[in-house]
């Protein structure tokens, strides 16, 4: 209440202030009333929009830390709820994959701090994960590494664990996230505990939500709330790998749980070049897979009653010779779920596999699954308009343009990158597409536009009133002005744009809305405090010196207005920004797309606001000026809102160039660039929505990676 009766009182004295002079103050008097009244009126309507809500209940440091815990266990099962669904991992039955305990001693801690229990009565089995996780939970340390060859089911068995665990987890459980360990970087973290935590606030943005508190990403992983399921060790170059393992037994204390996937070999060599092992960490290898067992889960994916060609590949695969190509390849979860994928389709002749002229080797059977397998997947999997259809893209593709596009992304990452994720917002970077042309090509377009249209609105009055000539003179020096600093501007802004990260916007108004007027209430509150100070000081100046109605003190109290309203117009469009940023208790994670679309959200809602604040605030100093001096007249409004608009995109542009998270201007740009080159298709994020739909494509957090590291192997 105390914000809106100043405000208006401020206004009021401004006023009575501006009248005790003559004609000397008429503008300043006509400008004072008409900022008075503007911004008294939002500022009454957030005092009664504050009166009515209701007090926020307070929370304690533990119930906050419980609530986060919900909210990224919610979050996560959300996550691989979908991702199991797209992988096909329960469609019929996990594959029939048994785990042993290595035979390898060198490379596993002693038995003795691993678990009570000998050791090597633990086995365990994919499509038996409930009794897994129960012996993982009863290991001394929770803490299990993960090795096997090339496909052989170790990520699948990664994302088990995690949905079993979150099935079964009991309040004083830690929540397991898997994350791909190809991500860390050990120098600009040496500690698990800080990676993991900077991952949580950018794949989870709800544990940033204010009723949360800040910071609570962090809190999680320090009090051991988090387990740590790391994928893929041996994606990491070779050198960084003993620094992983080196720094995870220096980060991980007597209560931390872990489990780590990665090849075994590439395990091995990291494990010798530190010279230690993983503390208290069991250590699994799978079996391979049995001709019978690989012919038991293809009969489950068929029909009740199977094609003739089926029957006769099954009772090959069953009886068969177990050197033969089929059989080698099935013995692998990728080689069985290739089979799957290519020949449990309609027009597909399954006796195709049991060709030893054509397929000699596993190798050369596998490299023609592979061949085929976009066809195949593309052919089962039609548009759907519906985007709740997991299983189904959104457009149709020409199988042969698809795979062209992914053989570039494929050798992208192997060649240019080194890494099995691919991360949107780093594609310029890689690429090289912000390069110093583009980047002056970018300036030169918004720099002439807003150029010649400040030119106009300031050099076509002055040519109307007084001459052409120096309207033409006005309006080119302030357009070359205005485009010479604007091209500038964002041509050093566009140096920086590669090197960002995603942003998050919020749009979402149910349950955010009391946030945006407390934003609008601070405003209006700060607003008053500098009316009623500045027009006190203004009151002072002119009795002090006597100015009476001369032009230096309207001069001043003008001057005072536009200061006032830049400064609302900065906090309100500041305010926004911060308040689409903050997120809300979401019960999913930051998936590829919805990393993407959120930053370009951002990016949106800051030249909004820019346009609507600058513009609106211009229009009411612009006008406000012009009707106190030459009163109503359609040339000069006319003038006026023009200058107004200009002044929104100018404030527009400014927002977006100079703030914080420019990921999606820099996306636009090598998308534009490589769909002109005909490497990649321009609506780049669609097509990999799409790809991952299909099941070409998997996703873990917001880093999209080829359905099985093999697969991009093949296409690079």
């Amino acid at each position: 209440m105390t914000a809106g009766l100043l405000l208006v009182a401020g206004g009021l004295a401004v006023v009575a202030m501006a009248w005790r002079g003559d004609n000397g103050l008429q503008t300043a008097a006509n400008l004072a009333q008409v900022v008075s009244v503007v911004f008294a009126v939002p500022a009454l309507v957030a005092l009664f929009w504050q009166l009515r809500r209701p007090p926020a209940p307070a929370t304690s440091p533990a119930s906050r830390l419980d609530a986060a815990k919900e909210v990224l266990a919610d979050a996560v099962a959300a996550q691989w709820r979908d991702e199991a669904l797209l992988r096909s991992l329960d469609d019929p039955d996990p594959m029939p994959i048994q785990w042993q305990v290595t035979a390898r001693g060198e490379i596993m801690d002693n038995p003795v701090g691993i678990s009570t229990e000998p050791l090597m009565l633990f086995t365990a089995a994919s499509d038996e994960i409930a009794e897994l996780v129960d012996r993982f939970r009863a290991l001394r340390r929770p803490r299990l590494v993960i090795l096997g060859a090339a496909g052989t089911g170790k990520t699948t068995l990664a994302v088990q664990l995690v949905r079993q665990l979150l099935t079964t987890r009991k309040p004083e459980d830690p929540v397991p996230v898997l994350v791909s360990v190809a991500g860390w970087d050990t120098v600009t973290h040496p500690r698990l505990h800080q990676w993991i935590s900077t991952r949580l606030a950018q794949d989870y943005p709800a544990l940033r939500a204010p009723e949360l508190g800040s910071g609570m990403a962090g809190e999680l992983t320090v009090r051991a709330q988090v387990l740590p399921v790391l994928d893929g060790l041996d994606e990491l170059p070779e050198h960084t790998r003993a620094d992983v393992i080196a720094a995870l037994n220096r980060s991980l204390g007597g209560d931390d749980q872990l489990v780590l996937t990665s090849r075994t070999e590439e395990f091995a060599d990291a494990v010798r070049a530190v010279g230690d092992v993983v503390t208290s960490a069991l250590v699994v290898e799978p079996d391979p897979l049995t001709p019978a067992a690989a012919a038991g889960y293809l009969r489950r994916c068929l029909p009740s009653v199977p094609s003739p060609s089926w029957e006769l590949v099954l009772r090959e695969l069953r009886a068969g010779d177990p050197g033969s190509a089929l059989a080698l390849t099935t013995r692998t979860a990728l080689g069985l779920w290739l089979v799957r994928a290519v020949y449990l389709t309609p027009d597909a002749d399954p006796a195709t596999l049991l060709d030893t002229a054509e397929f000699p080797s596993g190798d050369d059977l596998r490299a023609h699954l592979f061949d085929h397998l976009v066809d195949a997947l593309i052919a089962t999997r039609t548009p759907s308009d519906n985007p709740d259809d997991l299983f189904r893209p959104r457009h149709r593709h020409d199988p042969e343009q698809v795979q062209n596009w992914l053989r570039y992304l494929a050798a992208y990452l192997t060649r240019d990158v080194g890494t099995r994720d691919f991360a949107w917002w780093k594609l310029a970077r890689y690429t090289g597409a912000v390069t110093r042309r583009t980047r002056l090509r970018i300036g030169l377009a918004f720099g002439v536009s807003v150029g010649a249209v400040i030119g106009l609105a300031f050099g076509w009055p002055q040519g109307i009133m007084f001459s052409r000539w120096l309207g033409l003179t006005v309006g080119f020096g302030a357009g070359g002005l205005v485009a010479a600093v604007v091209t500038f501007t964002v041509w050093d802004s566009a140096a920086r744009w590669p090197d960002d990260q995603p942003g998050f916007a919020d749009l979402r108004l149910r349950g955010r809305i009391g946030r945006l007027v407390a934003m609008v209430l601070g405003t209006a509150w700060g607003a008053s405090k500098i009316m009623v100070i500045g027009s006190l000081l203004l009151l002072g100046l002119r009795e002090s010196f006597e100015l009476g109605t001369s032009l230096a003190f309207s001069g001043l109290v003008i001057v005072f207005f536009v200061g006032l309203v830049g400064w609302v117009a900065f906090r309100l469009t500041t305010g926004v920004i911060r308040w689409a940023e903050t997120p809300s208790q979401l019960k999913r994670s930051g998936t590829p797309w919805e990393s993407w679309r959120r930053d370009r959200n951002l990016t949106v809602v800051r030249f909004a606001a820019g346009v609507l604040v600058g513009g609106g605030s211009a229009g009411l100093l612009f006008e406000a000026s012009a009707m106190a001096s030459v009163g109503f007249e359609a040339a000069t409004v006319l003038v006026c809102s023009i200058a107004a608009v200009i002044f929104g995109l100018a404030a527009g542009l400014l927002a977006v160039f100079t703030g914080d998270h420019r990921a999606w201007p820099a996306y636009l740009v090598a998308t534009h660039r490589l769909a002109g080159e005909g490497l990649l298709p321009r609506d780049l994020m669609s097509f990999l929505d799409d790809a991952h739909r299909i099941g070409l494509l998997r996703a873990v957090g917001p880093l999209y990676q080829f359905r099985h590291a093999e697969f991009q192997d093949h296409l690079a």
